[in-house]
This record gives C-alpha cells, sequence and structure tokens, in this order.
C-alpha cells in the first residue's frame, strides 16, 4: 500500500517537472483525510478551482482516507527522530498507525524533509 502526500497528488494535477510514474496510479493508494485539505486549499489558492474540479475529485476519490483519530493524534503529540512540521508529524502519525495495525506502507512524497523523517521513522519510500 502506498501512502500518498499531498506533493506528489500536486506535481501530478498541476503537471509539475516531476511527476509520478503511472505504477503509482496502479497501487492500492491511502492517505489522511488532512491530504483532501491541502490539495483543495493549494487548488484554491491558485484559482484552479474551475478547471482542476473534476480531476481533483477524481484523485481523492481513488484515495482511502484515514481519519485523524484520537490515536493518530496522540501519536502526532510526540516526539519524532527529527524535527517535523506539525503537517507532517500528521502524515508520518497516520502512517505509524497503519503500521501498527500490520499494514505494509510506503510513502510517496517529493517532500525531502518529510522523506527523511520518514527514513528515521524506517518508513520505506515509494520509488518515484
Amino acid at each position: 500500500m502506498i501512502y500518498l502526500d499531498s506533493s506528489v497528488a500536486l506535481a501530478h494535477l498541476l503537471a509539475e517537472d516531476r511527476m509520478p510514474p503511472a505504477a503509482l496510479w496502479q497501487a492500492p493508494l491511502i492517505a489522511s483525510r488532512l491530504v483532501e485539505y491541502e490539495i483543495w486549499n493549494r487548488i484554491h489558492a491558485r484559482r484552479l478551482g474551475r478547471s482542476h474540479d473534476e480531476e481533483v475529485r477524481a484523485l481523492i476519490g481513488r484515495l482511502a482516507l484515514i481519519e485523524l483519530a484520537p490515536p493518530v493524534l496522540a501519536r502526532a503529540l510526540e516526539p519524532f527522530p527529527l524535527a517535523v512540521r506539525t503537517l507532517d508529524a500528521l502524515h508520518l502519525a497516520s502512517i505509524e498507525f497503519l503500521r501498527s495495525r500490520g499494514q505494509s506502507v510506503e510513502l510517496a512524497s517529493y517532500d525531502d524533509r518529510l522523506a527523511a523523517a520518514a527514513r528515521a521513522l524506517k518508513i520505506p519510500l515509494f520509488a518515484l
């Protein structure tokens, strides 16, 4: 299972220079509900809501979304091996929640800081 970070989703939606491989979209994808808010926030900040509405909804519809349940939020309050930003803590806590339930999860992210923190937690990274 691949945990999709908003950096990869936005690169796909906005046709940025770096694009995730087609194989990514064939795999089971999961993300925190938080990714929905991150994507829409960036789409609206660029005033692309009308032109990208259907594509954003389709992408989000492909994801299994994890709610920010109390165990996830509790883990995000604890320290991490590296200093992390608030949203990164929530994403990492979501991944750790899945792993604690026996799920095999790889992180797909273009965010170097998030990837470094994931490596410190021994979370495998999906090759982008």
